[in-house]
Parts: structure tokens; sequence; C-alpha cells
């Protein structure tokens, strides 16, 4: 089954996402920094309406819906590609899994602690790539150290997979993830012996307060969250080639108790008719091809 990583600062909402895409309180969601240390894991079923449709035109008694495994991840800090917080620990398990979900605060709550104590998505954005770079650039440093040698005493593939190496060092050198760079078909294939963090398809969650969820979706300029929102998808596009989801992780997680037609009520009264959760969760299935 294909996974997807749940990643971002501490505090930011991602145990609380992990909840409300799995329909659970599983993960423990608090409000200080690495209250997740061992990944929570669930399986997800990806919403398709048509399925209910073809099973009600087919008279078909099992209709078998696509699932996702989604990891929720410790929170990873500045620092994290030399150890600091749990990083270790944070990059071992993302190169688990085939796609990052990264969760970005694009709430102001003074109640909930930010490690850089103030609101700015892109920066945070920054914080989480430049960590997964380095990491990238130390493993890629080596197998080009390694390869090298291989190289000199003759080995054909250890040509090929230096060239493809020679080509990435820089490209992550100057900051940039490696599923943007500009390499060729077969050299993409190559790059996968390389098992690079940054070389897995990435979209972003940006996460807002339910008093700010209808703001967004009428895309408010006078909103700070619909303003983030709009700097994030930008950054995603330009940056990452992705797209960048809204989602209410405090909400959604609290309809995860109520009934369809009650969850539908409680949204409306808030001026939205969807938190954007299901809207993800499709986001990530079409991530994962």
């Amino acid at each position: 089954m294909l996974s997807a990583g749940i990643v971002g600062l501490p505090n930011v909402g991602k145990s609380t996402l992990f909840n409300a895409v799995t329909r659970t309180h599983n993960a423990p969601a608090e409000n200080y920094p690495f209250c997740t240390i061992d990944p929570n894991v669930g399986v997800v079923t990806v919403p398709d309406p048509r399925l209910e449709r073809l099973g009600q035109l087919s008279h078909s008694k099992k209709i078998v819906p696509t699932a996702i495994q989604f990891v929720d991840i410790a929170g990873l800090v500045k620092g994290a590609s030399s150890g600091e917080g749990l990083g270790n620990q944070f990059l071992s398990h993302i190169r688990e899994v085939d796609a990052i979900v990264q969760v970005v605060r694009c709430f102001a709550d003074p109640d909930v602690h930010h490690v850089s104590a103030t609101i700015d998505p892109i920066r945070d954005i920054e914080v989480i790539n430049t960590e997964l770079v380095l990491a990238d650039l130390a493993s890629l440093q080596k197998r080009s150290d390694r390869l090298q040698k291989e190289v000199r005493t003759g080995e054909k593939s250890a040509k090929i997979e230096n060239a493809v190496a020679e080509k990435l060092l820089p490209h992550l050198d100057s900051g940039k993830p490696a599923i943007i760079a500009p390499l060729e078909p077969e050299e993409k294939i190559v790059a996968r012996n390389f098992f690079l963090l940054t070389s897995k398809p990435t979209l972003f969650a940006c996460n807002v307060a339910e008093t700010d969820l209808a703001a967004v979706a009428k895309n408010n300029q006078t909103n700070a969250a619909a303003k983030y929102v709009d700097l994030v998808q930008d950054y995603a596009q330009h940056h990452f080639g992705t797209e960048a989801f809204v989602i209410s992780a405090r909400i959604e997680s609290e309809l995860a108790d109520l009934s369809e037609e009650e969850a539908l009520e409680y949204l409306r009264g808030l001026g939205v008719e969807d938190s954007g959760v299901h809207a993800l969760i499709r986001g990530v299935y079409h991530l994962l091809g």
C-alpha cells in the first residue's frame, strides 16, 4: 500500500490532521513540541462518490475503495539534519514513505506555541526544505565518493550513477529539492537509487483556524490567513511544481465524531461546505499516481 508522511514543524497541526484524515483520536495532539515521537499510522479510503454510483449501477454487493496509508511523523526543527530535536528519527521515518504532506501553520493562536514565536509559513517551509536538502546532500556526497572509487575500477553502472549524482549535487547545494532537478527521464530512473528525501512527491496543507475558513474560501485578502494561503500556494507552484490545499484540521478532527448530516450542518454554520480534508486526501491519491 502506498503511504504519505505528514510532516512539518512542531505545533503546526500534524497530529490533529492525522486524526482528521483517519477519523480517529489515535495521535496525541498536545500544545508542546515532540508530543509525537513514534509515528502513528492509519489507513484512509479515498473519497470517490463515483464508486457508490457504480455500485448501484452494477448491483455489486461489495465496492472496494482505494486506500492510502498516512503516517504522522514527529515534528522537525532547524538543525534536524545534524541530529537536533528528533532529527535522525524524523529523517529515517520520512525515508520510508512514498510521498510527503507538509503541514504549514496559517493560523495565529497565542495559546498554541510556535517554535519560532511568529507566524511565517514561507519561513517554516524553508526550514523543512533546508533540512531535507542538507540530509540529501550529505547522503549523496557519500554515495558519490564511493561511486568515484568504483568508476576508477571500470564499473560501468557506477559511471552512469556518478554522472547523475554530479548533476544533482550542485542542484541540491543551491537549496533546491531533487524533485525539480533538470534531469532527463532516464536520469530520473537512475536517481531513484539514491533514495533522496526531496525526490519524494510533495504537497502542502495550509492549516487555518475555523474562524478563518470561510474568509479563505472567499479569498478575502483582508484576512491574514487568506494572505498566508496565497503565499503558500504560490510558493508550492513555483518552487515544487505542486499544490497547496486549505484545511482546518481542528474542525475536521471535531467532525470525526459526528454523523455526515451533523457534520454538514456544522460546516454550513461556519459558512463553508467542506473543511478541505477530502480534497487533500484526493490530492495525495493523485500525487501518488
